[in-house]
């Protein structure tokens, strides 16, 4: 059977201090300077956060569900989908009476993970890791304040966890997110950390004590471990692929249900197995720095 899923760092940066990359910035979930940038252009900005409404098992959306979710006036809603349905990014069922993404979104998509070296290079090794082990493997990228699964290896235990591509789980309280955050420069971790704290509310004292945690596991180990923070029910390793482009930044977990991976298996096995899987991969790629 499938076990379900469930879905001490200054943190203001100063004038003295490097600023966070503009990749994190843009990404952040906050758009700080888009009132200042004459660059930016808001129309496009709503459009895509229309886009971003739509989540795992919810097929149809509707104008009100959508601006409940983006803040924007139903009118301006109901602009950008007539835009979006013409262009094809959404289709409208009658019947429904909501909206549906469309294929060209799929097709975006398909084309980021089409050209994603990483996967093809990895995949075997995951595969490999992941019937050793009996648990998952996988590698995911940041979309704000989330990690996004972009491959994922199952082993062949009737009891694993069911996530694919495209799956997403939280930066801050998994054990990718924090592999994630220990693979960035300081700025951007801080600046990331800033923002974390800001969604966090009453929670983030438990958080932060964690994330510092994950840091020190890394320095010492070389991967992280998660806390039980997000679900206590899964137990898993996380380590950073490194690059020193940032946007390439990614990471990878090994994990699976608490009961099959005990801390003892993952400190001693598990651990070291996928930091040697994580440093090949950067070796295929060119991209160790040391």
């Amino acid at each position: 059977m499938d076990l379900i899923q469930s879905d001490e760092y200054p943190l203001q940066a100063t004038l003295a201090t490097p600023q966070p990359s503009s990749e994190v910035r843009r990404d952040a979930g906050t758009d700080d300077d888009d009132g200042k940038d004459r660059q930016f252009v808001t129309a496009l900005a709503r459009g895509l956060e229309i886009l971003r409404c739509f989540r795992p098992g919810e097929a149809y959306l509707s104008n009100s569900e959508m601006a409940k979710r983006t803040g924007m006036p139903k009118p301006t809603i109901s602009r950008l989908t007539y835009t979006l349905t013409k262009l094809g990014y959404l289709t409208y069922s009658a019947d429904q009476g909501r909206y549906q993404l469309g294929a060209p979104v799929l097709a975006l998509g398909y084309t980021l993970l089409a050209n994603l070296d990483v996967r093809k290079l990895a995949r075997p090794a995951m595969q490999e890791l992941a019937e050793y082990a009996q648990c998952s493997v996988a590698i995911g990228i940041r979309d704000r304040l989330h990690m996004v699964y972009v491959e994922a290896c199952r082993g062949s235990a009737a009891v694993t966890l069911r996530r694919d591509a495209g799956s997403r789980i939280p930066l801050a309280t998994t054990a990718m997110g924090k592999a994630y955050l220990c693979g960035l420069p300081q700025p951007d971790r801080d600046f990331l950390m800033d923002h974390i704290r800001l969604t966090a509310e009453t929670n983030w004292p438990k958080i932060k004590t964690d994330i510092e945690q994950g840091f020190k596991d890394y320095q010492d180990r070389g991967f992280v471990l998660s806390s039980g923070l997000w679900d206590a029910n899964i137990s898993a390793v996380g380590v950073p692929l490194l690059d020193p482009d940032i946007a390439r930044t990614m990471a990878f977990n090994c994990g699976g249900p608490a009961f099959l991976l005990p801390q003892e298996r993952l400190v001693e096995d598990l651990g070291p197995r996928l930091v040697q899987l994580v440093r090949n991969v950067e070796m295929s790629m060119g991209r160790h720095i040391g």
